[in-house]
């Protein structure tokens, strides 16, 4: 069934910013993208679901495999005693040292699911060849896998943050939309979209919250804020 998903602001990458946008949705591929009055014109049968703030490009996480191989992400059951966010540095490797296969599998679905509550569409490898469960994992997710960026993403253009430890949030590398999404939105293109509860691009970035109300990747609808 073709959905529209439509926001106050569509910041498509490539084109000017649309206000009240929307875009159409045909099995993974948009069909259309533009104002509201305009898609909903063009496609009068479909249905419609109006979220608040921003509708963008799904986003990239390039430094996904660190978040999956170097962070325990805790267990809803564990957070009495490990808390809910990723724990990294000794006290991830005090429970690698006795951690299963199986408590780790765990950990990488959990990480997994967390980007898609952030946005993330599309996820920066290499995902290590000898590490076949890793790399399974990833793939059932459906999240895009794309190589590990560039150290440097062209002449005068400083290079991606990659200091510190990895967080969940792509923005928190401080990169813009430009920088931190998988790509401008098109017309055939695959339907890879987030959506930000902010009242404009600005808000996306820097300290305040950036809180993500829909994760959509390739036409499925994969998280949604209660």
């Amino acid at each position: 069934m073709l959905t529209i998903h439509a926001a106050p602001l569509l910041l498509p990458l490539g084109a000017a910013a649309v206000v009240d946008g929307a875009v159409a949705v045909d099995g993974d591929r948009i069909a259309a993208l533009g104002t509201y009055e305009e898609v909903a014109a063009a496609h009068p049968a479909a249905r419609v679901r109006r979220w608040p703030g921003l509708l963008t490009p799904g986003l990239r996480q390039d430094r996904a495999a660190e978040l999956l191989t170097r962070c325990y992400h805790p267990d809803p059951r564990e957070a009495d005693e490990l808390g809910e966010l990723p724990l990294r540095g000794e006290q991830f490797e005090r429970l690698a040292a006795t951690m299963d296969p199986a408590r780790r599998a765990g950990s990488v679905r959990r990480g997994l699911q967390r980007m898609l509550r952030h946005g993330t569409t599309h996820v920066a490898g290499p995902f290590g060849a000898d590490d076949p469960a890793l790399r399974t994992a990833v793939a059932r997710s459906g999240l895009v896998q794309v190589p590990a960026p560039p150290v440097s993403e062209g002449p005068g253009e400083p290079p991606p943050q990659r200091n510190g430890p990895p967080d969940l949030d792509p923005f928190a590398a401080g990169g813009d939309l430009a920088r931190t999404a998988h790509g401008p939105l098109r017309v055939g293109g695959r339907a890879d979209l987030a959506v930000f509860d902010v009242a404009d691009e600005a808000a996306l970035y820097g300290g305040g919250p950036r809180p993500c109300v829909a994760t959509v990747l390739a036409g499925r609808l994969v998280h949604r804020a209660r």
